[in-house]
């Protein structure tokens, strides 16, 4: 058995992930790309495939990047709203 205080003061928050808003950003910067590279008017020296590639780029790197401020934000409000908590320290008896 290990010394020390059997309770510690912890801060619990909720945190947001990352990684699942900026896939949505982007994805949402692509379909927005999608929906303007096939519903504008028709360029004959450009194909309909080469056009959303290049609003793909133009939509979806900043969707992406508004996505991580977004994410940035509500991690801020979520400090301010952390709570703390009191943890009790669990022994394990098998190790």
């Amino acid at each position: 058995m290990a010394g020390g205080p059997a309770y510690r003061e912890v801060t619990v928050r909720r945190a947001p992930k990352i990684v699942p808003f900026m896939v949505l950003g982007a994805v949402l910067g692509f379909l927005v790309a999608l929906v303007l590279a096939y519903t504008g008017p028709v360029d004959p020296t450009l194909t309909r495939g080469s056009v959303l590639g290049f609003f793909t780029v133009a939509f979806a790197v900043p969707g992406l990047l508004l996505a991580a401020l977004l994410v940035l934000v509500i991690d801020r409000r979520s400090i301010r709203k952390a709570e703390r908590a009191r943890a009790e320290r669990a022994f394990d008896d098998e190790a």
